[in-house]
């Protein structure tokens, strides 16, 4: 049924299918010229500008580039927390100064007894060197990501948990070694 009325309804309408006459496409395109003569020198005005339009934006995007370029040198000139901001700067010092101090106390009380833990301690500390070094260039491929942040931060932490258990141990080996002395003397 519904075939029918589609059918009822294309009978109806008259459909010109006959081809148009030679120099139809001209004739038309002359009528739109007639109508609208401002469009071609509009036209013409875009044409000018277009290289120009062309140069400014490969302009834009040289400096573009450029700019991260040079922002990308300047953070990989170092490529440690002290790149990223100024608080991350402090912070590296800060921790930097401790495990300094920590590694001095563990030099001055260095003795025959405690020479083992501190070799141990000393290379474990050579591994979170090596860590942090692969942090450092992390965090030159990634720009400022915060995660590689967190993880510089939380090497520092590490070494300086390793620092403190040694220092802990060394003071544990010390008294362990004066009641030994004390026993001995009665």
């Amino acid at each position: 049924m519904k075939n029918d009325n589609i059918k009822e309804l294309f009978r109806d309408l008259d459909f010109d299918t006959s081809e148009p006459r030679e120099g139809h496409k001209e004739r038309f395109f002359e009528k739109l010229k007639d109508e609208n003569p401002s469009a071609e020198k509009k036209n013409r005005v875009r044409n000018l500008w277009a290289p120009f339009i062309g140069i400014a934006a490969g302009l834009a995007l040289l400096v573009f580039l450029g700019g991260m370029y040079f922002n990308h040198q300047a953070l990989g000139r170092s490529g440690d927390l002290a790149s990223v901001s100024p608080e991350m700067k402090q912070t590296q010092e800060f921790y930097t100064s401790l495990i300094e101090n920590e590694l001095k106390e563990i030099q001055e009380e260095k003795s025959p007894e405690t020479e083992a833990i501190v070799k141990d301690a000393l290379a474990q500390m050579e591994k979170l060197d090596t860590e942090y070094a692969k942090l450092k260039r992390d965090l030159l491929r990634s720009g400022k990501d915060n995660r590689v942040i967190h993880a510089m931060i939380n090497n520092f932490q590490q070494r300086i948990d390793l620092l403190n258990t040694v220092l802990t141990q060394i003071e544990e080996i010390k008294l362990l070694k004066n009641q030994n002395h004390e026993n001995n003397l009665i």
